[in-house]
């Protein structure tokens, strides 16, 4: 591209964008967005700098598509926030959070209600409607309910290295922290798992799940030992 093709490619850019501008779009810097021809828009919703649109994606009215945010070849509901974030191939719905550093990868659906937070990545999974990820978290090839709560640094452990399985986690369960669901797996509605556990079979409806080796304290032994001692 030399510097011809350039300037005419960033003015159609401009132009583009002082299109959306006139169609209720609002930039905090127009100059500073990066959308490609045939995105679609609505009404209200706020793009910050650095966003980048490409392919076939669609946002609804009164978002807020946050800086350094990008999203490829996907849709996004109304009233919903994005912040710093890359979603490729996936689906988002209505008044729901995601990011700061969160991964939608390909595949991927958000319902409505939901809250996907920092450095949380998904691929080729649902979360229904109300369902929480609030931080350091991976849901791969799974299906979670609608208001499930995933604790931090959930894992669900889809690959053994040869193959890829799915999980199902029912509405309404709660998972608590540091938890691993070594696919397939499934746990029931309403269940509870608790923090530190990793599952390897099914969870029945309304149950509690602990694996958890028994925790014991040796008085003494730091002293005697003197590893903190330099």
């Amino acid at each position: 591209m030399n510097r011809a093709e350039y300037e005419e490619m960033e003015a159609k850019r401009i132009e583009r964008n002082l299109a959306y501008l006139d169609a209720g779009v609002v930039f905090i810097d127009l100059k500073m967005a990066y959308i490609d021809e045939g995105v679609k828009i609505g009404k209200g919703t706020v793009i910050y700098p650095c966003v980048v649109l490409e392919g076939n994606v669609e946002i609804g009215e009164n978002c807020t598509i946050g800086q350094n945010t990008r999203i490829k070849d996907s849709t996004i509901g109304n009233d919903t926030t994005i912040q710093s974030s890359v979603i490729l191939e996936s689906r988002v719905g209505d008044e729901t959070s995601v990011g700061p550093f969160a991964y939608l990868r390909p595949n991927s659906e958000v319902g409505n209600h939901c809250k996907v937070g920092d450095f949380v990545e998904i691929k080729n999974s649902k979360l229904d409607d109300g369902a929480k990820a609030a931080h350091l978290t991976y849901v791969g090839d799974s299906d979670v309910g609608k208001k499930v709560n995933l604790g931090c640094g959930v894992v669900f452990v889809n690959y053994d290295g040869s193959k890829k399985y799915r999980s199902v986690v029912e509405d309404g369960a709660f998972i608590g922290c540091n938890v691993n669901l070594v696919s397939p797996v499934h746990v029931g509605e309403n269940a509870y798992v608790a923090a530190g556990s990793t599952i390897t079979s099914d969870v029945e409806d309304g149950a509690l799940y602990v694996a958890r080796s028994k925790g014991r304290s040796i008085e003494g032994w730091v002293e005697k030992r003197g590893i903190l001692k330099k």
